[in-house]
């Protein structure tokens, strides 16, 4: 099932945005510290097993790919802003861990096909813009009966109704670039997949976020060290009013969502899905 896939002006373009924007604020401190939960849960839920080959693709600064590693296997974390593998390898260096950090594009992965056991991706295709192209790499680089596994925001959770928030105060997307949060949505990711796997898994569950005292504390935060946020408010710098009225819009989103009583706890949910490649 080999692709191919021409690479246009435009689209060189395009990834080199989302390589900047990624590299904004320090996203290895949210992947890393802030839902370090998730890069186990994904590894457990895939059932990733010592001697396997794994592949962590948009693997950032590597939360699915160092526990991967901890079990044993043999992981590859792939991404398309090297700029994260700083981050990443003192990561795995602090755990033992073994990983080889590699720069790729989730939409032209570099491997061959069948290449890996496991292909997993933590919060990170989601936002490659064309989704079809990345779907149909995740299964082409995953060996017939090896897992394909990715953990997503949930469409309608607190991360999808963020980016919806934002979106008036960021620039329209270029056309065919589909929006991260549909692969929140688990039939969407269905599609995606197609009639290529078999015994679909779906857990859904959150994680909680209790290290602000209040949503302010959150959005101050927040606006240093997610890539996207950060580039939206520096489109934005030299307006005021629109300055403010996105910070009302995100406060907003944050207040729905908090579940604390003395303290903000705010409850980002996700979605698992884990599916088997045809034989």
């Amino acid at each position: 099932m080999t692709t191919t896939t021409t690479t246009t002006e435009a689209d060189r373009a395009l990834k080199a945005a989302h390589r900047a924007t990624w590299a904004l604020g320090d996203y290895p401190s949210v992947a890393i510290d802030l839902i370090a939960e998730l890069g186990p849960v994904l590894v457990a839920t895939a059932g990733v097993r010592a001697g396997e080959t794994v592949l962590d693709v948009a693997a950032g600064a590597g939360n699915v790919a160092v526990p991967a590693a901890l079990t044993g296997a043999r992981v590859t974390a792939s991404d398309l802003t090297p700029e994260l593998f700083v981050a990443g390898r003192a990561f795995a260096d602090r755990h033992g861990a073994t990983v080889e950090f590699e720069e790729g594009d989730a939409e032209d992965l570099p491997y061959a096909d069948g290449s890996f056991d496991r292909v997993l991706s933590c919060v990170g295709v989601m936002f490659a813009p064309h989704h079809r192209r990345a779907a149909d790499e995740l299964v082409r680089v995953c060996r017939p009966g090896g897992t394909v596994g990715v953990l997503n925001w949930a469409v309608d959770g607190f991360v999808g109704e963020m980016f919806r928030a934002m979106k008036p105060y960021v620039p329209a997307p270029p056309p065919g670039v589909q929006p991260a949060a549909l692969w929140g949505d688990v039939e969407y990711v269905r599609s995606l997949l197609g009639d290529r796997v078999t015994d679909v898994g779906v857990t859904r569950a959150s994680v909680l976020i209790d290290r602000f005292a209040t949503p302010q504390a959150w959005l101050d935060h927040w606006k240093t060290v997610y890539g996207p946020t950060v580039a939206a408010y520096r489109g934005i710098a030299d307006d005021p009013d629109r300055v403010a009225a996105l910070d009302r819009a995100l406060l907003a989103v944050a207040g729905r969502f908090d579940r604390g009583t003395g303290s903000t706890v705010l409850e980002w949910e996700y979605v698992v899905v884990t599916a088997c490649v045809r034989e």
